[in-house]
């Protein structure tokens, strides 16, 4: 006898659910209440200023002005480039550079790795306006210590941060030495996590090292790699406190980035409204590079 085949019934989510699972979500309440108040409230209230010519003293409602404005600005062009060019060549350096400390530093015993580790790190739990400032003087034109260098090596002295052709390359240069200490902590704990067996049976079939690299750390490594590729762009793509201090976005504007150029609309030109706007572009842009990066490293990846 045939069987009629019976799609399963999905029983729908009531009231009462809710209430008898009431503990759960009191437990979330909390943290959803911060995330609602702290992300949610702001970015609802960043569309809504978005569509308002806002300033202290008055709004007017002007629907898609705002971002017809900033998307025909070459400023704001200008510096969603700049802003491009310093994340992509930040990003994959300090990366590719955590990555290769972590392997490094794998061999050696506990004590040696948590020495380098907390050396890595310190940069990070340190303050961006000390950093930047001692790189100020690192790139000081007159007694900085790279030029020091480069007149012993016979090299003319170059204004670092003075020159639209070095000023964001320098910036870039000074971001990816400083940074990654919480990336190299992350791919550290998760290298620790891999079977050593894995190794050792790589190392019996004949693999050499760069074949061991390639096929067993890099792959098992995915997940925390597609997690500090995320959060490495979102941070970098929104670096303010560095451009702030050592260059103000010059010269001629070569390292004005969106964060930045908000800086500016919002606090120094009082316009919220055009502000918002770029902020809410801003946002779609990581949106929408959070959702290809997803795509392209996540697909094989195991949580």
């Amino acid at each position: 006898m045939e069987q009629i085949p019976v799609k399963p019934i999905r029983r729908k989510t009531t009231l009462n659910d809710v209430w008898r699972g009431r503990s759960g979500y009191l437990f979330i309440l909390p943290h959803f209440a911060l995330f609602a108040v702290f992300f949610l409230v702001p970015v609802g209230w960043g569309m809504y200023l978005s569509m308002f010519k806002y300033n202290v003293f008055s709004q007017t409602f002007i629907w898609f002005d705002n971002y017809k404005r900033i998307l025909s600005d070459w400023l704001f062009l200008k510096s969603l480039k700049n802003t491009f060019f310093y994340t992509f060549g930040v990003v994959p350096l300090w990366l590719g550079k955590a990555l290769l400390v972590t392997v490094l530093i794998y061999p050696f015993r506990k004590g040696i790795r948590t020495f380098f580790k907390a050396a890595f790190y310190l940069p990070h739990v340190t303050s961006t306006v000390i950093i930047s400032m001692i790189w100020l003087w690192v790139f000081n034109p007159n007694f900085g210590l790279l030029n020091y260098f480069m007149t012993v090596l016979g090299l003319e002295p170059v204004v670092w941060l003075g020159r639209s052709l070095t000023a964001m390359p320098s910036l870039i240069i000074m971001q990816v030495i400083m940074g990654g200490g919480s990336t190299i902590v992350l791919l550290s704990a998760a290298m620790a996590s891999i079977p050593e067996y894995y190794f050792e049976a790589a190392t019996l079939e004949g693999a050499g090292s760069w074949t061991v690299f390639r096929k067993i750390t890099v792959p098992l490594l995915k997940p925390t790699i597609l997690y500090a590729l995320v959060m490495g762009t979102i941070a970098n793509f929104q670096t303010f406190s560095n451009i702030y201090i050592m260059t103000s976005g010059g010269p001629e504007f070569s390292t004005t980035t969106i964060a930045y150029l908000i800086y500016e609309t919002a606090f120094k030109n009082y316009n919220l409204g055009l502000a918002s706007a770029m902020s809410m572009v801003m946002f779609a842009i990581l949106v929408v590079l959070g959702i290809i990066q997803f795509k392209w490293l996540g697909s094989n990846v195991e949580y």
